[in-house]
């Protein structure tokens, strides 16, 4: 072993531990100032009079705007420094949910939350583009995995944390700490990420590891007009276009249980706001467990190929839903647990989709091609607000429940095609 390759070696050992934290902590505080409004929700509707109708409005336009930032972030993203990109995205989250915390204007709030929804979008291509560098095709799956935990991490703390303040201070509170952390956060990202692998002279990630998976998506992804990568490798993509397809149906799905759960339990089983959002806390909790049973899955079992993986999860995301709907009795313990049941099978495709959609398109367009089923994984959270808010007006939780399970039963038609082989899209062109 040459002294170059073992300096190559510390360097990226050390930077992949380092930018794995960095994301990880990062992503996490993204969600601090992401996930405050569905916690608050009751909260807000008891001291603000807003109706129920009001929140899902927010919640649907929250969620399209930040599904077109995350296209527009995700082409800017391909283009800039990941390290500047998410950790002003995340100050600027921080900075409005102060703001936030000061209004009682319900059109100043919906204002500042569709505000809040374009720099949360700065988060992921970021990262897609960081994790698709720095880790490669054979060993991704468990990376991947391992960083979409900071979704449960972030998504477990924030309604225990709003709840207590909201209890214990006031419905300001639950807004202005998360934004203080967030801000913190992100000046010690600023610090603490880098770019890409050349960025500090080192090979690409299928080189220094001698991925043969990794060399061939590297070099099937020529030098090209930013222009053409995207029309050739992203919007023409059919393979994108089936993963866009089931994402909207996982976020339908995944929105509608964190959004409206809390709301179930306390209407429907009458448990106090703390009592609900530490049982919906586990929804969390299993998603961390299932990201990374589906990204070792994904690796180990299907070589790479993240359909098949998808499709089991997609059946117990239909079974799960179905028990906690049907269970008969108020238990408080069996909701959580319940809750923990659809949290695991829920971030599963959750996770697998986004890394599918890198996987599947140029290996210089990570952030566009995730930030492009992005889009659609956020028109799913749209109609997880207002439209289903309509839903259960007119037809209750039976209403509900009937939708996100027949969402369930879409995301594993939709997915089919996956069951072999995931083939490079370069056969299409």
């Amino acid at each position: 072993m040459t002294t170059q390759t073992r300096t190559q070696d510390t360097l990226y050992a050390y930077w992949r531990r380092h930018i794995m934290l960095g994301m990880y902590v990062g992503y996490a505080g993204f969600y601090l100032t992401r996930k405050t409004l569905s916690a608050a929700s009751p909260a807000l509707i008891t001291n603000l009079n807003i109706d129920m109708a009001h929140i899902g409005l927010m919640g649907t336009l929250f969620s399209l705007t930040y599904g077109v930032s995350k296209f527009v972030s995700g082409m800017i993203a391909d283009q800039t420094n990941s390290r500047f990109f998410m950790s002003t995205g995340l100050i600027l989250t921080g900075v409005i949910s102060l703001v936030f915390s000061q209004m009682h204007s319900i059109a100043a709030l919906t204002a500042l939350w569709v505000a809040n929804a374009w720099f949360q979008g700065w988060g992921w291509p970021a990262c897609a583009n960081l994790l698709t560098s720095w880790y490669s095709r054979n060993e991704r799956g468990v990376w991947w995995a391992v960083w979409n935990t900071a979704h449960n991490l972030g998504g477990a703390i924030v309604p225990v944390l709003v709840a207590y303040l909201v209890i214990h201070v006031n419905w300001q509170a639950g807004f202005a700490l998360p934004g203080v952390a967030a801000i913190v956060i992100g000046l010690l990202l600023f610090f603490y990420l880098r770019d890409k692998p050349k960025s500090l002279g080192l090979p690409n990630i299928g080189d220094w590891r001698k991925d043969k998976l990794e060399q061939f998506h590297e070099a099937d992804s020529p030098s090209l007009a930013y222009r053409t990568i995207l029309h050739r490798y992203v919007l023409t993509n059919r393979y994108l276009w089936l993963l866009a397809v089931s994402y909207i149906m996982v976020y339908i799905v995944r929105t509608a249980i964190y959004d409206w759960g809390n709301i179930y339990l306390t209407q429907q089983h009458h448990y106090s706001l703390i009592q609900a959002n530490v049982a919906l806390a586990m929804f969390e909790v299993g998603g961390v467990l299932g990201s990374l049973v589906a990204g070792w899955g994904s690796d180990r079992i299907f070589a790479g190929n993240r359909g098949p993986m998808c499709i089991l999860f997609a059946t117990g995301i239909f079974l799960s839903v179905a028990a906690f709907w049907l269970f008969p009795f108020t238990d408080i313990f069996i909701h959580a647990l319940l809750l923990f049941c659809v949290g695991f099978f829920v971030f599963g495709p959750q996770m697998l989709i986004g890394m599918a959609a890198a996987e599947c398109s140029h290996k210089q367009a990570a952030g566009a091609s995730t930030g492009f089923v992005g889009i659609f994984a956020y028109l799913g959270a749209a109609a997880a607000g207002y439209p289903l808010a309509l839903i259960i007006e007119a037809f209750a939780w039976q209403g509900f429940f009937i939708a996100i399970a027949l969402c369930a039963v879409t995301i594993g038609l939709v997915l089919l095609p996956f069951l072999r082989m995931q083939v490079d899209t370069s056969e299409e062109k």
